[in-house]
């Protein structure tokens, strides 16, 4: 019974990310119908409430299938503070922060049954996306908050990869050297928040950000994997084209330091969520909704057409911020968000062709 939670609470992600990518375009200067607030929840909303909760919701699929029925509380805190967000109502980012912190819980579980580097970067990973919510909750600027779910984010991922590459065996000093650049990273974060040097915590960050894409791009299988076909192939490719796009937030990020607003900001945050976090979610989610959901997903060669349009779209905004472009910044914007909804329409159409399959094979 508790397993059917993973439907509505899939169905309040999908929906946040909806509202989150409208709040998006007004933010980015489209006047578009909106509610109070709408615009200024666009990073909590993207971050906590969609991605917190697919995040939370991944890991509390497999972890109840084992008995630990426990662990679907942090996304459905997620969902909750998503839903009562949107709502306007105070306790969203309360709710935020409680399935950020639940979050922990659930990877306290996972190491203490699996300890190993991949699952202690995962760990860390959620601790950075719950201090950001408490510092986002008690008022700390969104501008130094965006960091820590940042972090959140990058080291979930490279986690994932360290799992998918566990068979390979890396050279002690990569490991060493992975290890290191989290701990540069994680000092930048201190230096940002809690130092009058935030413009050389920020750099500190983009410097542990650019070498940790240059780290993946080195070691991740994904470079071995690109030459097969089929889904394996895509997978790679949406990878290494993340890991590019990790570079280049880095690299701005090292060069511009903090940055509050403005075209650099701009930059620098949507080469990292869209560009790196939205093309590995690309890639994987041939894999991810089928495991949440229990259902075949039916892949084909025309799932190239999101992602082409989302890293043509989002190369387009970015040489817009460089170049001062409002009117193109805009629509470059406008095509990032076309490029989510054409996402989420062919992933519900390879879901029911799957589903279509799978009936009548039983049949």
């Amino acid at each position: 019974m508790i397993q059917r939670l993973r439907y509505p609470l899939l169905l309040v992600a999908l929906l946040t990310l909806l509202a989150a990518t409208w709040a998006g375009l007004l933010r980015i200067g489209w006047a578009l119908p909106t509610t109070s607030g709408l615009a200024a929840g666009h990073g909590p909303l993207m971050v906590s409430g969609f991605l917190g909760t697919l995040i939370a919701l991944e890991r509390a699929v497999a972890l109840a299938s084992l008995g630990r029925r426990w662990v679907y509380i942090a996304p459905a805190l997620s969902a909750l503070g998503a839903i009562t967000s949107l709502l306007g109502l105070p306790v969203g980012p309360v709710l935020l922060t409680a399935g950020s912190v639940a979050l922990i819980a659930v990877f306290g579980e996972i190491i203490r049954r699996q300890p190993a580097a991949f699952t202690y970067t995962m760990g860390a990973g959620a601790a950075l996306w719950a201090i950001g919510n408490v510092l986002w909750l008690v008022g700390w600027p969104l501008f130094h908050v965006v960091w820590w779910w940042g972090g959140y984010l990058v080291l979930t991922i490279a986690g994932e990869r360290l799992e998918m590459a566990r068979l390979t065996r890396f050279p002690r000093e990569a490991m060493v050297a992975f290890f290191a650049l989290i701990g540069v990273f994680v000092a930048g974060l201190l230096v940002l928040s809690f130092t009058p040097l935030a413009d050389l915590g920020v750099r500190v960050v983009g410097l542990a950000l650019l070498l940790i894409a240059l780290w993946l791009l080195r070691f991740d299988i994904a470079r071995k994997t690109v030459q097969r076909t089929g889904l394996t192939r895509f997978i790679a490719l949406n990878l290494l084209i993340g890991y590019v796009w990790l570079a280049v937030s880095g690299a701005l990020a090292l060069v511009s330091g903090r940055q509050a607003a403005g075209p650099l900001y701009d930059a620098t945050l949507h080469t990292l969520f869209l560009g790196f976090v939205f093309g590995m979610i690309f890639g994987h989610a041939p894999v991810i909704f089928p495991a949440v959901l229990g259902r075949e997903i039916r892949y084909g060669a025309h799932f190239y057409g999101h992602v082409l349009l989302l890293h043509a779209s989002l190369a387009l905004r970015v040489a817009a911020d460089l170049g001062g472009w409002a009117d193109v910044r805009r629509w470059g914007g406008m095509l990032n968000g076309i490029a989510l909804l054409l996402f989420l329409a062919v992933t519900v159409l390879a879901l029911r062709r799957g589903a279509l399959a799978a009936g009548q094979r039983s049949g």
